[in-house]
């Protein structure tokens, strides 16, 4: 008998599909204070603000912001009526180009008074991460070493998956292939 995973994993891209999705774009998020949320943004994780659309564009405002060349990866409207109970998205991730940068991040995050929900690796995909909220509690990621997976769809096998609690710990105890070597080890100390 074939387990619930075994019949999810038989669900493939169809053959011939017109059209590849390359990348998750953007990420829209509703929230109840415009400013303090764009505060958050560009002043914790440095976003950039491409364009505003005014309350006479859309109820609220609109402000789309960027991390790289793309014109927004995450816009914001100011028109949710309290925090958010982040039913429908899980949370939202963000990759870094180094481990120092997730260490960076974490104590950057914990000098402003956020909160850390987890640190550390989870298991599949074997990404190093900090997990965050923003102001209205959408949940967040800042992410390093995602297993990239290769023209021939193998993945790292689930007995390969390691957990680590604290980034401490993940840096200390890698997955095969992760190196997880800090051009600057004195950030083991903070």
């Amino acid at each position: 008998m074939a387990s619930r995973s075994d019949e999810l994993k038989s669900y493939k891209r169809p053959q011939g599909l017109p059209f590849r999705v390359n990348k998750i774009g953007h990420v829209v998020l509703n929230v109840s204070n415009l400013d303090r949320s764009v505060r958050f943004y560009t002043q914790l994780l440095g976003f950039h603000v491409s364009d505003i659309y005014p309350d006479s564009m859309v109820p609220g405002g609109m402000v789309f912001m960027r991390c790289n060349a793309d014109h927004h990866g995450v816009a914001l409207v100011g028109s949710l009526a309290h925090a958010s109970a982040s039913d429908e998205l899980n949370h939202m991730a963000f990759e870094v180009s180094s481990l120092d940068e997730v260490l960076r991040a974490r104590d950057h995050l914990r000098r402003h008074g956020v909160t850390i929900d987890f640190e550390g690796r989870r298991r599949a995909g074997c990404q190093i991460a900090v997990e965050f909220r923003d102001p209205d509690g959408h949940r967040l990621e800042i992410y390093w070493g995602l297993d990239q997976v290769g023209s021939d769809g193998i993945v790292r096998p689930e007995n390969e998956w390691k957990g680590a609690p604290t980034l401490e710990q993940a840096i200390a105890d890698p997955v095969r292939g992760q190196d997880t070597s800090l051009r600057d080890p004195s950030l083991l100390r903070n």
